[in-house]
């Protein structure tokens, strides 16, 4: 397919440019961006697009995301994470889902994610009790089919998860103790050979799109070997290692309480960290903790609606940009944040920190968030090269959206427009590798309804399994609240870390 947009309005986020529109021409051969420009003449074999009084940009990247949670969308409130924890994502009777199941979810994930212009996702797959290659296979092959571009995770934990967590073993009964402690957990040898079987199977598929990542859980969640060896293995392949970290104040005291030390002290001390690193959340950091990270070119994926419903806290945004990290937006789960729409999360993450700081200088401008949300992003998840800006050379992710929309009308800073006031009723196409995957709202690749249909046909087993299970879990409430209110409670050690009492964001 050759595709010729003529005079459109479009931001194009390369480096060097800002979110402001320009008038521009833009040519589509196959999957690629052949020419930007002013005044380009279109081959005789083009289907043209007018571009008049339509805005042009780049596909969304969600860098941080869990289909799995789907399944749990608006099912639970008021929760903070480690509680909330027990439940998305439980410790006991979660059965094994099947490789049929996976793929459903994947589909429907993915078609809300398309849907509202996200072209890429970095996909934190877990799977309870572990993943097997059927269930990966399942999610590469959904997102094969219906025209996404992924990275997708073998999300691991090998540490007992009462002892990610300090103090809560010390309020459970011993034999839920025994139960936890001697569920099957993965070495690292044993993670390590199947992510590398996984990027042999998997890396490249779907025509470049898809992509095998590392996720070691957490710091906390994993031992140093399967950390600093999932960081090493991709960095030998190029691609992405995935790591949530200082998401909550639990998450800081944690470090203070098994390490000594702040948790990128202690990933720096194991040679855990490189270019090739993103954290999801970076909430509770300290000041050196962000200059770590900076002489480390590691990225940090800010989740603003997810830490807010959560009640985690608010990520250093400035203190981050100044320091040269490179901030990615992610939507997080279904189930934290109710969403895959990552506009949300780009309008949040502009109004948030307006609020954590009250210097109006240090506010996100609408070019940062915008490029938090395409090229930056796609700087976090590897692809960069590929994606995240339209750009000759690169891959053809883009959104065209329609100006004739009370979103934008009056029309006055387009960029503006896009952030304040437009909630995606104005999309037309969605375009994957230079093909139109969305059209005027309708799915192009797969039957929107029958994906719908499939995943409906399994809500009643899915709603019995999650009453057995949230059933099951409750034993751990009680003990993980105790320990929560202990970390709530607990001094930081900040001037032994950082030497400024002030170096943590306390929301």
């Amino acid at each position: 397919m050759s595709l010729f947009i003529r005079s459109a309005h479009v931001i194009t986020m390369a480096e060097g440019t800002s979110s402001s529109p320009q008038v521009l021409d833009l040519r589509i051969e196959g999957q690629d961006i052949v020419a930007i420009g002013s005044d380009l003449q279109p081959e005789p074999r083009d289907e043209i697009l007018d571009g008049r009084d339509r805005l042009v940009t780049p596909g969304f990247v969600n860098a941080h995301t869990h289909s799995w949670e789907t399944v749990y969308k608006g099912r639970y409130d008021n929760m903070p994470l480690e509680l909330w924890m027990l439940y998305t994502y439980p410790l006991l009777g979660a059965p094994p889902r099947s490789p049929d199941f996976v793929r459903v979810r994947s589909q429907l994930f993915a078609l809300e994610s398309l849907k509202s212009g996200v072209t890429t996702i970095v996909d934190d797959v877990l799977e309870t009790p572990s993943q097997d290659f059927g269930q990966l296979e399942a999610v590469v092959d959904a997102y094969e089919r219906i025209g996404i571009r992924a990275n997708v995770s073998g999300h691991v934990i090998n540490v007992p998860f009462v002892d990610t967590v300090p103090f809560a073993a010390d309020h459970l009964p011993a034999e839920v103790l025994h139960a936890v402690r001697n569920e099957s957990l993965l070495s690292a040898g044993e993670y390590l050979d199947y992510s590398e079987q996984a990027i042999r199977r998997y890396h490249g598929r779907g025509e470049g799109r898809l992509h095998y990542m590392l996720a070691p859980s957490a710091p906390q969640r994993c031992t140093p070997d399967l950390l600093s060896g999932a960081v090493a293995l991709a960095g030998r392949h190029g691609i992405e290692c995935h790591i949530h970290m200082l998401e909550t104040k639990t998450q800081a005291i944690t470090g203070q309480e098994f390490y000594g030390m702040t948790l990128p002290q202690y990933l720096e001390s194991i040679q855990a960290l490189s270019r090739n690193t993103t954290f999801a959340h970076g909430i509770w950091v300290t000041d050196q903790d962000i200059e770590i990270l900076a002489n480390h070119s590691a990225s940090v994926s800010h989740n603003p609606i997810s830490n807010l419903k959560l009640g985690s806290g608010i990520l250093p945004w400035r203190k981050y940009r100044d320091a040269g990290v490179n901030l990615g937006l992610g939507t997080d789960g279904c189930s934290s944040s109710d969403t895959p729409r990552l506009l949300e999360v780009i309008k949040m993450a502009s109004l948030l920190h307006k609020i954590g700081d009250s210097d109006p200088a240090a506010w996100p401008s609408v070019d940062e968030t915008l490029r938090a949300g395409t090229l930056d992003g796609a700087k976090s998840a590897m692809l960069d090269r590929t994606v995240g800006s339209l750009e000759v050379g690169k891959r053809a992710d883009l959104l065209v959206w329609d100006l004739n929309t009370l979103n934008f009308t009056p029309r006055q800073k387009l960029d503006h427009q896009l952030v304040y006031s437009e909630n995606g009723s104005s999309l037309e196409y969605v375009m994957v590798d230079g093909r139109i995957v969305v059209d005027h709202g309708a799915l192009t690749t797969l039957d929107e309804q029958e994906i719908v249909d499939e995943f409906n046909g399994y809500l009643p087993e899915i709603q019995a399994w999650q009453d057995r299970t949230d059933e099951l879990n409750t034993v751990f409430h009680p003990a993980f609240s105790a320990m929560y209110e202990t970390c709530r409670q607990a001094p930081l050690d900040i001037n032994r870390w950082a030497g400024t009492a002030d170096s943590v964001l306390t929301p």
